[in-house]
């Protein structure tokens, strides 16, 4: 009897601590990039030809060599975030090139976003004459914000 009141109160202490633990972290917010794709687009604003994922990276490899189908670059972003206390959150993508005559470039995109439920997929795009201008890609980071706090990112090797 007294082995069963023991395994008893190990149990509901376990129990309770499972109850308490969520609630203590609810000032705690975690937010983060999982995956950025940045897809070259083609005249049409197309990123490949069917919506099979060869297909798109086949196509991405055709419009690598013939730069003149080239028409913007899009960068999707898969992001979530957990426990959201704002309504406030940005998308940053900081671009790096080599434009023409060999001088180096910069771009900075932003978008205010709203928290999602679970994970949530948005875009920003450099296109028309900025693209034109821009040049060559070399190096990218992208960063999540809540405000002015930086809460993920991720870059490119050459960053």
């Amino acid at each position: 009897m007294v082995r069963y009141c023991s395994v008893m109160r190990r149990f509901l202490t376990i129990l309770l601590l499972l109850a308490v633990l969520p609630a203590c972290a609810d000032g705690f917010e975690k937010g983060r990039i999982v995956k950025m794709l940045p897809l070259f687009l083609d005249l049409t604003g197309h990123d490949a030809k069917s919506p099979s994922l060869y297909d798109r990276d086949a196509y991405q490899a055709y419009l690598r060599q013939h730069t003149n189908n080239i028409s913007a670059i899009r960068f999707d972003f898969l992001w979530q975030v957990e426990n959201p206390t704002a309504t406030k959150y940005k998308l940053r993508i900081e671009l790096r090139g080599i434009g023409a005559g060999g001088k180096p470039t910069q771009v900075m995109l932003e978008q205010a976003i709203s928290p999602p439920l679970l994970r949530r997929w948005n875009s920003l795009t450099l296109g028309g004459a900025d693209y034109r201008s821009f040049g060559e890609l070399v190096a990218w980071r992208a960063t999540l914000w809540r405000g002015d706090q930086l809460l993920s990112g991720q870059k490119s090797f050459l960053w």
